[in-house]
């Protein structure tokens, strides 16, 4: 929708084709519902959060920035606002209408909206002749493929962009989850299902022991390992289970040192001094934990508080610390927000966002092989590469798209 409105900003007759019975159905399902349009933030911070060749989208941010993004939605008649993180919303937090507004901006600029599942690009002379479809062949002096990758499948991204650019000789890399729940050989997540941890910090190591991520926020033990949004994030780092799992810990505490962790552990079993062992954590730790914690920390159950060493206190602080997880592999990638993998970069113009092996042919979204952590990245990523395919596309013949 935003390749086809800057497009037609730019004088090309557009036409539209959708395979679903309406515009955006991916789009509508974004940040819970919310849709979490960009991030309020510079082009070099956006860069930053681009773990998946952001050299090749410094062109494409600079040509539409953040700030160009919120103000283009406002002008067409979508109210945002900044959330923590700079995560931009729109006030009334309904993806619907972010959605909406842009049909109803296709719909002022006199897109063409045409219901068809799309076969192919045909291609004449390393030129784009038209698109082939289920219903016919509509010529064309250039197509954008604006197709997303694999993730969410039901949406209609489920892979054919891929499809239709390898028909037409680009090279495709492997499309892989990103943005994803993890899954765990850990008997322990099972068992705290459903706990939510917040201000805790995430430390990702792959198989060498070099730690490869690490933030504070919030995550969740679910029955197949963790997810939330440091998982999330965490996941964007992890693009190589065939060699082997991955490890995270989580610090518990991170507000403490390890000393002043021990000192408040310390101050918490004097007050329980009495007590079993299993009974001292309630003010240190949620319900569902404690239990695991215990079992983890090699402390019997029953010992009493009063007659626990240092040493063995030191053990615990090292747990809180440190939690860990063994990671085996993500979640389905249907179950991804996002797609790691697509259209290989070198073989797409930066500056245009045109194939570099047949004219007139452009690529915008997920398709491409690039991808961002969570906090409205990736959607800028959209608007960005849309705009400068759009832009570019309606040169190609005025009048003609």
């Amino acid at each position: 929708m935003m390749a086809a409105i800057t497009a037609a900003e730019s004088g090309a007759s557009v036409t539209l084709l959708e395979k679903n019975e309406r515009l955006g159905v991916k789009l509508r399902i974004t940040g819970k519902g919310r849709c979490n349009v960009t991030n309020n933030c510079t082009p070099e911070k956006l860069m930053e959060n681009v773990p998946r060749n952001g050299k090749f989208l410094f062109g494409a941010f600079r040509g539409f920035t953040p700030s160009d993004t919120i103000l283009f939605f406002e002008k067409i008649g979508v109210q945002l606002k900044t959330e923590r993180g700079g995560r931009v919303f729109p006030v009334s937090n309904r993806a619907s209408d972010i959605a909406d507004a842009l049909g109803r901006r296709m719909q002022q600029l006199g897109v063409a909206v045409k219901k068809a599942r799309v076969l192919s690009v045909s291609a004449e002379n390393g030129r784009v002749r038209g698109v082939k479809t289920e219903a016919g062949e509509l010529p064309c002096d250039a197509a954008i493929i604006c197709t997303g990758g694999m993730s969410y499948p039901r949406t209609g991204s489920n892979g054919e962009g891929y499809r239709i650019a390898a028909g037409l000789g680009h090279t495709i890399i492997g499309a892989k989850p990103s943005l994803i729940a993890l899954e765990t050989d850990d008997e322990y997540c099972p068992r705290m299902q459903g706990l939510s941890l917040k201000n805790v910090t995430l430390r990702a190591y792959n198989r060498d022991g070099r730690r490869i991520y690490e933030e504070l926020g919030e995550m969740q033990f679910t029955h197949f390992g963790i997810s939330g949004p440091l998982v999330l994030s965490a996941s964007a780092h992890m693009r190589d289970f065939e060699a082997g799992g991955y490890t995270v810990k989580i610090d518990l505490k991170p507000g403490l040192d390890e000393k002043k962790l021990d000192a408040r552990i310390l101050r918490d079993f004097e007050k329980y001094s009495n007590r079993d062992y299993k009974n001292a954590l309630d003010d240190l730790l949620s319900r569902l934990m404690i239990p695991v914690i215990v079992e983890r920390s090699g402390i019997a159950e029953d010992t009493k508080v009063h007659s626990i060493t240092r040493q063995q206190r030191q053990g615990l602080v090292s747990l809180l610390k440190g939690f860990p997880l063994n990671i085996t592999g993500p979640r389905p990638i249907e179950e991804a927000i996002i797609t790691s993998g697509g259209v290989n970069t070198r073989e797409i113009n930066p500056s245009t966002m045109e194939s570099k092996l047949v004219k007139g042919l452009y690529f915008a979204g997920e398709v491409i092989d690039v991808d961002a952590y969570t906090g409205g990245f990736n959607l800028q990523i959209a608007w960005s590469t849309a705009v400068s395919a759009g832009r570019s596309a309606a040169k190609i013949k005025e009048n003609s798209l």
